[in-house]
This record gives C-alpha cells, sequence and structure tokens, in this order.
C-alpha cells in the first residue's frame, strides 16, 4: 500500500510525460535544423523563426515553450545550433542575440494567452503575431545597445531598417506556413 502511494506522488511531481519530452526534443532539433537553412536573398534569413512558431502551434504553450528554452539554453552551453552552426553564450551576448532570446519571451507570450484565452486559431495566430513584435522589440532594443557599446549610437530608425523591416514579409510567411502546418498536423496526429 505504502509503494502505490509513493509511486501515485511521484508521478504526480513529473512535469513532463516520456513522450511531451520527446516531442519537446524533436522541436529543439528541428530549430536548430531550420536555424542552418539559409535562404539566400538580397538580405538572407533563416527558417528559424518558422520552427519556433511551428513548435508553438504543434505543441501547445507549455511544450512549446520549453521546446524554445532547450533549443536557446542548447546554444548557450555551446552546442551549435544557432546560424551558421554557431553557438556559445558569445552568440546570445553578440548584436542579434536579442532576437534569439526574444524567441523564449515570444513562446512565454504565447503559453500565457493559451492559458488566459483559450487555444483556438484566432488566439494562436494573434499570439503568434504578437510574440513576433515581441522578439522584434526585444532583440532591436538588445542589438541598440549591444552595437552602440563598440559603434557610434544607433538610432531605433536605423536599427529597424537593417534588424526588423528586411524580414517582416518573411516572417509573417513564416507565420502562416507554420500556423497551416500545424492545424494539419493537428488533425491528422495526435500530439
Amino acid at each position: 500500500m505504502t509503494n502505490e502511494v509513493d509511486t501515485n506522488t511521484a508521478v504526480q511531481k513529473n512535469i513532463f510525460s516520456t513522450k511531451d519530452m520527446t516531442l519537446i526534443a524533436m522541436f529543439a532539433v528541428l530549430m536548430a535544423v531550420c536555424s542552418w537553412i539559409s535562404i539566400p536573398t538580397q538580405v538572407p534569413f533563416t527558417l528559424q523563426t518558422f520552427a519556433v512558431f511551428c513548435a508553438l502551434g504543434v505543441l501547445g504553450g507549455k511544450r512549446g515553450f520549453f521546446a524554445v528554452l532547450v533549443y536557446v539554453l542548447l546554444g548557450a552551453v555551446g552546442v551549435p545550433v544557432f546560424a551558421g552552426f554557431t553557438g556559445g553564450i558569445g552568440v546570445l551576448l553578440g548584436t542579434t542575440g536579442g532576437y534569439i532570446l526574444g524567441f523564449i519571451l515570444s513562446a512565454g507570450f504565447y503559453w500565457l494567452t493559451e492559458k488566459l484565452l483559450g487555444d483556438s486559431l484566432v488566439v494562436r495566430i494573434i499570439s503568434m503575431v504578437i510574440g513576433l513584435a515581441l522578439c522584434y522589440a526585444f532583440g532591436t532594443a538588445w542589438f541598440m545597445e549591444v552595437y552602440s557599446k563598440s559603434n557610434d549610437k544607433i538610432d531605433l530608425m536605423t536599427a529597424l531598417k537593417w534588424c526588423v523591416i528586411p524580414f517582416l514579409l518573411w516572417d509573417a510567411g513564416k507565420i502562416f506556413l507554420s500556423v497551416v502546418i500545424s492545424e494539419a498536423l493537428k488533425k491528422r496526429v495526435r500530439i
């Protein structure tokens, strides 16, 4: 009898099932692979944002948040999961590190809105768009601060022209594609 109670108590303490942890790991790997894929345009971009929003759309807020967190932590300790096969705390402390850290903010916002407003398609889309705006805001502020330490001060419009405006259309497309794919996956696979 004592063993049954102890086992049940131990199970209740687990935050994630084995399936959850596997899915979180798989989507962290997907983020890494997508960050290595560079689309050659006038301003090259990766599919990293697409993978972040796929993780949130497919896994939901809580598991998606932890997938993003695992991805960022892997990169922080030096695993080359970021764009250009880079990793390490230096990448996160560099000029564009704020955008990577901003993914955590985006995922946290998505999880919060899911808890407060539910999991409807409209809520998910709006959460992704606002989450991306939060990522842009945090990343741009970070960029301006880090850039100004080794160069002249940079104004907000210049930072936006360099770091945000060239990616707006692409990122909107990535959100659209991640919503379409996550909806299709959720209908066909029980995740």
